[in-house]
C-alpha cells in the first residue's frame, strides 16, 4: 500500500504556469484569496532563481501541492547560508497520502546538495494542526526570537525633549552636571538625513557593514540590495547621511502571508549603524522613519527575528518599543556534510 502511495506522487519543480492552481489551492487552504501575494514570491523567484527553491507535487495528474523556501545567507550577522521555509499548502486527499513530507523531503535533499545545513521557519504558537506536522517533520524549536511592534505604535525618531528639575541648595541652581543635563548626545540623534536607497549607495553600504561584522558581507548585501531596488512595493530600504556620507541603512520587506499572518506584516531583515556613529540614536531614528514607509505596504507590524544571545540587539529593540510576538521559530537539520 505504501508503496501504491509513494508512486501516486510525483515531485518536480515549480514552473510558472501552476500559479493559477498555487493561487486556488492557497485560496482553498486560507479561505481567501491572497493572488498578489503569491504572485510576488513567485516573480521574485524568477527574478532571482539562486535565492528561491520552489517545488509542486502532482498527484492524479494535478498539482496537489507545493512548496517555496529562500536561501538566507546573512540576516543579523549569521555566517552560514540556511533555508528559510516561506509557504507550504496541500490538497487535503494528498496528505494523506504524505504529500507535505515528499515536499519537505525535495527541499532538504536540495539544501544537502548545496551546502546548507538548516532550514528554518516560524508560525504561530497557537496554531496547532502546524505545529504538529513541524514536529513530525523533526523540526525543534531554534535559539530565535520573533520581535515586533504595531505601526501604529511607532518609536519616536528622538528621546523626549530634556528638561532639568530645579535645584538645591542657595540659589536653587541646576546641577548642568547631572546625568540627565548632558543632552550634547541626544541633541546629536535623528541628526541623519533619511532617505529610500538608491542604486548609487551599495559601495557605502558594503563600508558600513565590514565596519560593523568585520567580515566581507558583499554577496548577502548586494543581494539585498538588488531585491530593494528592483521590486518597491514589497521591500523598503533606507539609508541615513551625514557630512555626505552614509553611517546606517535598515532593509526590511513585506510578509503578506507566511504561516498563519492574519494581517500583513514588514520583516525587517537587517540594520546597521557606523560604529564611530553609534550610541547617537541613529538606529532608533532609522527604524521610525521605516515605520513611516512600511505603512505604504499596508502592514499592520514590524517584526523581526533575534537571536536569544544576542543580548545587545535585543536590548535595543525592547528599548525601542519590540517586544515578543506569539511566534515560535523552527529549524531542521538537512544531513549536509561539512
Amino acid at each position: 500500500m505504501s508503496e501504491t502511495k509513494e508512486q501516486s506522487l510525483t515531485i518536480r519543480p515549480l514552473a510558472p504556469d501552476d500559479l493559477p492552481s498555487v493561487i486556488a489551492l492557497d485560496a482553498a487552504i486560507q479561505g481567501h484569496s491572497r493572488r498578489t501575494y503569491v504572485e510576488r514570491r513567485l516573480a521574485a523567484a524568477l527574478r532571482d532563481p539562486a535565492l528561491h527553491v520552489q517545488f509542486a507535487v502532482q498527484h492524479a495528474g494535478r498539482l496537489a501541492g507545493y512548496i517555496l523556501a529562500r536561501v538566507l545567507q546573512g540576516e543579523f550577522g549569521r555566517t552560514e547560508a540556511s533555508l528559510r521555509l516561506e509557504l507550504i499548502g496541500v490538497r487535503a486527499d494528498a496528505r494523506r497520502l504524505g504529500a507535505g513530507g515528499k515536499l519537505l523531503e525535495a527541499l532538504a535533499q536540495w539544501a544537502s546538495r548545496h551546502g546548507i545545513h538548516e532550514i528554518r521557519t516560524s508560525a504561530p504558537w497557537g496554531d496547532a494542526p502546524m505545529l504538529g506536522w513541524l514536529r513530525a517533520m523533526r523540526f525543534r524549536l531554534a535559539p530565535d526570537i520573533v520581535l515586533g511592534m504595531s505601526v501604529a505604535q511607532a518609536p519616536a525618531s528622538e528621546d523626549p525633549v530634556v528638561t532639568l528639575s530645579q535645584g538645591r541648595g542657595f540659589g536653587q541652581e541646576a546641577d548642568f552636571g547631572a546625568p540627565e543635563a548632558n543632552d550634547h548626545e541626544r541633541m546629536a540623534r535623528g541628526s541623519a538625513e533619511v532617505r529610500p536607497m538608491t542604486a548609487a549607495d551599495l559601495q557605502e553600504i558594503l563600508r558600513v557593514d565590514r565596519a560593523i561584522t568585520g567580515r566581507d558581507r558583499s554577496e548577502y548585501i548586494r543581494a539585498r540590495f538588488d531585491e530593494a531596488l528592483e521590486d518597491s512595493t514589497i521591500h523598503v530600504s533606507l539609508v541615513g547621511r551625514i557630512d555626505g556620507a552614509i553611517v546606517c541603512f535598515v532593509m526590511a520587506r513585506a510578509d503578506l502571508g507566511d504561516f498563519g499572518r492574519t494581517q500583513p506584516a514588514a520583516v525587517l531583515d537587517t540594520i546597521g549603524v557606523d560604529p564611530e556613529y553609534a550610541h547617537r540614536g541613529l538606529g532608533r531614528a532609522l527604524v521610525s522613519r521605516l515605520f513611516e514607509y512600511v505603512s505604504q505596504l499596508q502592514a499592520t507590524r514590524v517584526e523581526t527575528l533575534v537571536k536569544v544571545a544576542d543580548l545587545e540587539l535585543l536590548g535595543f529593540f525592547q528599548g525601542i518599543g519590540f517586544v515578543p510576538t506569539q511566534r515560535l521559530v523552527f529549524v531542521r537539520d538537512t544531513g549536509a556534510e561539512g
